[in-house]
């Protein structure tokens, strides 16, 4: 990434990050992966249990292999034969990790999941939620932040999961209704009624989808 593009990155992450307090969400922005991670470890103390969906920006930044070999009580689905097992027990967890599949300058977070494990505990469960974003995902406005999460990080998500749905084959959405989509609910985070609650650290870098 060039120094223009990393500066203007700055630039936008400080409106973001107003967007977010306007949305009683609390915003910090990471110039590197590293401190991205450090960011993360220091807001999730030690002893806490911690849980997370397929999160492919925490584990970018190292956050995933930390929480597995660090003092916490990590709820590791990928390590357990009994997920749904694993995804409830995410639901009255102290911290939830998660990316975004899109966001917009002023604050708002798109997510897409198929089994909506993600978005509910988003939306309610564990009583704090960390969100790792990277600046190639904020877009203008919730138009434009859905027709990202629909056309770029859907797609991307159903061929690595190796599904067999029309975005597999064509690279956008189709907007179908194919037993494997990944497309069934969409979660728009615009406000928080808890305070404290939800933590977003922006990077500057490319991460996940």
């Amino acid at each position: 990434m060039n120094e223009m593009t990393k500066k203007r990155n700055r630039l936008l992450a400080e409106r973001v990050i107003k967007g977010l307090e306007s949305r009683n969400m609390t915003g910090y922005y990471a110039e590197t992966r590293e401190e991205a991670l450090q960011m993360a470890l220091e807001l999730i103390p030690e002893g806490a249990s911690v849980g997370m969906g397929g999160c492919m920006s925490a584990a970018e930044i190292g956050l995933t292999e930390a929480l597995r070999g660090g003092n916490y009580d990590f709820i590791d689905r990928d390590a357990t034969p009994n997920k749904r097992e694993a995804m409830l027990a995410t639901y009255d967890a102290d911290y939830f990790i998660s990316s975004a599949n899109a966001m917009t300058e002023d604050g708002v977070l798109i997510n897409v999941d198929g089994n909506a494990n993600r978005v509910s505990a988003i939306a309610q469960g564990p009583r704090y939620v960390v969100f790792i974003v990277s600046m190639n995902k904020i877009c203008p406005d919730v138009d434009s932040a859905m027709k990202r999460a629909r056309n770029v990080a859907a797609p991307i998500n159903a061929q690595r999961f190796g599904l067999s749905t029309p975005c597999t084959r064509t690279g956008a959405c189709m907007n179908c209704k194919s037993p494997d989509t990944i497309c069934c609910q969409i979660l728009i985070t615009r406000y928080s009624r808890h305070e404290g609650r939800i933590h977003v650290i922006l990077v500057n870098d490319e991460l996940g989808y």
